[in-house]
């Protein structure tokens, strides 16, 4: 995984953490569950990276 992949990711899912740390405070539930979404997302690029170098090193 490149690293500019792995600081994007990371900052998506931080971001995800604030937008569900936002909506729980305020008691939004859209911005609590887009939070969510945004960390899946994070997670799920994650994994397409890590498959991706595994192939690469064989």
């Amino acid at each position: 995984m490149g690293l500019d992949d792995k600081i994007d990711n990371t900052a998506e899912k931080l971001g995800g953490k604030g937008k569900e740390a936002a909506g729980n405070a305020t008691g939004d539930d859209n911005l609590k569950a887009e939070g969510k979404v945004d960390q899946g997302k994070a997670d799920l690029k994650q994994a397409g990276e890590k498959v991706k170098d595994a192939f690469k090193k064989d």
